[in-house]
């Protein structure tokens, strides 16, 4: 799969799966024999999993030393597991946050809603 259809395919523009190849997030992309990115299977799961990972808020530089981790093989699986755990804490911190938020704005706007209505029932609407 060439650079277009992958970035149309993830919603990713090709400037940022290019940035991804140069830092080593998508180390090794298949290249035809005229040196065009050729995306294989296995380079199209490694751009989702990394979009996938951006969207959860992973940082750049814990995917970068976890794929550094991957490409050293199945003795790096222990320190891959404990990145990953140390990542899903962030994530799970910053959900509650946002529903924190969220919990705060439905209060305020549920707030509102009875203003209105008493200024509704003081017109007789």
């Amino acid at each position: 799969m060439k650079i277009a259809e992958v970035s149309k395919q993830y919603g990713m523009s090709a400037d940022t799966l290019r940035y991804y190849e140069r830092i080593g997030l998508l180390p090794g992309v298949t290249r035809n024999a005229s040196g065009v990115r050729d995306y294989s299977e296995q380079d199209c799961a490694r751009v989702q999993f990394v979009k996938c990972m951006r969207g959860a808020g992973v940082s750049i530089e814990a995917l970068i030393e976890y794929m550094q981790l991957f490409e050293q093989g199945e003795q790096t699986a222990a320190a891959r597991k404990a990145l990953l755990e140390e990542q899903r804490e962030l994530v799970e911190k910053r959900i509650a946050d946002m529903q924190a938020g969220l919990d705060r704005l439905n209060g305020k706007i549920a707030n509102y809603e009875d203003i209105l209505a008493t200024e509704r029932e003081i017109r007789g609407e």
